[in-house]
């Protein structure tokens, strides 16, 4: 499925808009295109290799490439700026950035950032060790507890959850770790929990069982259901037992979703063309076969929980795919 068009730079395409001053600096050559992932650790960097693999070999003249990056925060401050073209972000985190909100209080919104298509659950967990003693959220009152990095989404995350427990920094001892760091701290011991918010199964615990064994703590569904009336970007999820070795049982939790935000700037119908390629079943299948949460892509699902404004060309792509 080779989609053939004409991307020289300073050109106009059908939409008529021009390119992106980041592409324009290339002379008649073809379009490159930066997709910030996250970290290698993560989902965020396999899947959106695998992506930016697909999106290169199916459309002549595309060159996408996936950069490993500090993940949505840093991302939708990428795109803001243009040194980005795309960016795989939280749906949260692209609501905050959108409306000025949590880590991005006392911006100018981030509208440069355009919605694209929801990807997958990306779900809150709270890792331990299994004799840690920590069975509940409430029971981390009074422990060292890793929160994610400062500014992250994670960290975001972890204090809403805390506070929808009625526990605060104050009850704790916060730990502003990313969750590679947060890994390596349970595994020393220099910590005794940790938020990670990630697409399942996440890498970084399946190599902390390789020498430690590994709990979950339940976020419990009644709980779950009040934090997402209280904040509308979440939904309750379970992760099914067996996900990782030693946990057996399912473990109620809540999720955020995973989301590809395209820059204003990039031209509509590179974008719609993209969201074509996406959509294929051999991207799909390729996309399935390199992570499990790739399984989870589908068109169905493309445009739920879509917290800012699609960018104009996924608008014609989904128009003509309802």
């Amino acid at each position: 499925m080779k989609i053939s068009r004409n991307l020289m730079v300073c050109g106009v395409l059908g939409a008529g808009l021009m390119f992106p001053v980041s592409v324009a600096a290339q002379t008649d050559g073809p379009l490159s295109i930066s997709l910030a992932t996250g970290g290698t650790g993560g989902v965020y960097f396999p899947l959106g290799g695998a992506m930016a693999e697909a999106w290169s070999s199916e459309i002549d003249g595309l060159t996408v490439t996936a950069e490993s990056t500090g993940a949505s925060v840093v991302n939708v401050r990428l795109v803001q700026s243009g040194e980005s073209e795309m960016a795989m972000v939280q749906n949260d985190i692209a609501n905050y950035a959108y409306n000025s909100d949590e880590m991005f209080d006392g911006d100018d919104a981030l509208d440069n950032n355009m919605g694209m298509a929801m990807l997958y659950p990306e779900l809150i967990q709270i890792v331990t060790l299994a004799d840690s003693g920590i069975s509940s959220v409430n029971d981390m009152t009074g422990r060292s507890v890793a929160v994610g990095a400062p500014g992250s989404g994670t960290e975001a995350n972890a204090r809403q959850i805390l506070s929808a427990h009625d526990i605060d920094y104050a009850d704790i001892t916060e730990q502003f770790l990313p969750f590679g760091e947060a890994v390596d701290a349970l595994r020393d011991g220099r910590i005794d929990a940790a938020f990670l918010t990630a697409g399942i199964p996440t890498a970084a615990v399946i190599d902390l069982q390789s020498t430690h064994d590994v709990s979950i703590v339940p976020i419990e569904a009644e709980m779950g259901g009040q934090i997402a009336d209280t904040w509308p970007f979440y939904s309750t999820i379970t992760i099914p037992g067996g996900t990782y070795s030693g946990v057996e049982d399912d473990v109620s939790t809540v999720t955020v979703l995973a989301m590809i935000v395209a820059s204003a700037d990039l031209d509509a119908n590179v974008v719609e063309n993209m969201l074509e390629v996406l959509y294929d079943d051999a991207t799909l299948e390729r996309l399935c076969d390199t992570h499990v949460r790739g399984c989870d892509i589908s068109l169905d699902t493309a445009q739920e929980a879509m917290p800012i404004p699609l960018h104009p060309g996924a608008e014609a792509f989904y128009g003509n795919n309802d």
